[in-house]
């Protein structure tokens, strides 16, 4: 078993996440059921209403974002208990954050 994990993002493509248009992630690694990635909103750009499977860690690094009407700016933090729904995440600027979630 590899214990540990070392990823250098820059040398990461940026790929279309599944999960909503116009976001791109970066896949830094896994372990143990929780994911970490790097995750870029283009500008206009909104997460569909989805509720936590686990809890979800975000720290803003660019840009501004909105979550449940919270103004994100760079070195906001946010957390999500499990089970919380998330309505409205959104970017109308473009955002890059990074991400800790269940997978």
């Amino acid at each position: 078993m590899n214990e540990f994990q070392f990823t250098d993002s820059s040398a990461v493509a940026w790929r279309p996440s599944t999960f909503a248009a116009g976001v791109e992630v970066k896949d830094l690694g896994s372990a143990n059921g929780r994911s970490m990635q790097l995750v870029r909103f283009a500008p206009g750009t909104a997460f569909p209403l989805h509720t936590h499977t686990g809890p979800e860690f975000i720290y803003l690094l660019e840009g501004v974002a909105f979550q449940e009407g919270q103004q994100l700016s760079p070195g906001w933090g946010a957390v999500a208990a499990t089970g919380s729904i998330d309505t409205n995440f959104s970017s109308p600027s473009g955002c890059v954050f990074l991400t800790v979630y269940s997978d």
